[in-house]
């Protein structure tokens, strides 16, 4: 499934002028033969804009979700956004997955939350599992800092995760993660990990781009740089079901020993 990674910061506090940024970039994903597009994290909204995240949230099935399906159903192709959702009193940082055909397929809540920045404004999303269906592949979402935690992407392994979505807004001087840690984490789970990033200055942070589509042997398929761009890669299932088979680290777990990771400090 070729995948296309929108490398940007849209246009922080513009819901609008951030939908027509997904509309042209989805024009020229479908273009390029992608079958998905996937977002920064916070990507409609922008992510450092205060007290307005609370103001621009929306619920999972607001005006913007249909915008985005009318946008995914135009051009043939399958988004994956990151947005701030409204349910209640409560503001998630979230991601949802739209089908080609704008049926919305999972919603992913982001479960650990970085920074004060964070914990402020967001209430953290109690599913650390969340997937679907989608050409043939399980893809499974994430936000960021989860990706930094291995039992989280494990569980995902477990799960039976394909493609792993990860909308970020990873910053100075931690670059390493998308550098490093990324491709490391789809390696030892065996899967294809799709890490994108948003890009330059933005209120007190600077985000470092260097998005990444890591294949299951833990090499880059497609790497972005530090500005903002659209790159394409392909997630092969053919590959990933050989990969499975040659690397052991999966059948070879021995879960009876590891029952200290789920104890608390």
């Amino acid at each position: 499934m070729r995948t296309a990674l929108l490398q940007s910061s849209g246009r922080p506090g513009s819901v609008a002028e951030n939908l027509k940024v997904l509309d042209e970039a989805a024009a020229r994903a479908a273009a390029g033969g992608a079958r998905l597009l996937v977002t920064s994290e916070l990507f409609l909204t922008g992510y450092a804009i205060g007290d307005d995240i609370a103001v621009l949230a929306e619920p999972a099935d607001g005006d913007s979700a249909d915008a985005v399906a009318e946008i995914a159903g135009r051009h043939g192709l399958a988004v994956a956004y990151g947005y701030p959702e409204r349910d209640g009193a409560r503001v998630f940082n979230s991601v949802q997955l739209v089908a080609a055909d704008g049926t919305r397929l999972a919603n992913y809540r982001k479960t650990h939350l970085f920074g004060c920045f964070e914990r402020d404004h967001f209430t953290p999303g109690e599913q650390p599992v969340v997937q679907a269906e989608l050409n043939g592949l399980t893809v499974g979402l994430m936000i960021c800092y989860d990706v930094e935690f291995p039992e989280n992407v494990r569980a995902h392994a477990l799960a039976g995760t394909d493609l792993l979505l990860v909308p970020t807004a990873q910053m100075h001087p931690f670059q390493f993660v998308a550098e490093s840690v990324v491709p490391v984490r789809a390696f030892e789970n065996q899967m294809y990990v799709a890490y994108v990033n948003r890009v330059g200055p933005e209120g007190e942070f600077e985000f470092v781009g260097l998005s990444v589509l890591a294949g299951p042997d833990g090499t880059s398929r497609a790497r972005a740089g530090r500005a903002e761009e659209l790159v394409l890669a392909d997630a092969d299932p053919a590959f990933l079901a050989a990969s499975r088979e040659a690397n052991p680290y999966l059948k070879d777990r021995l879960p009876g020993l590891y029952g200290a990771l789920a104890r608390d400090l």
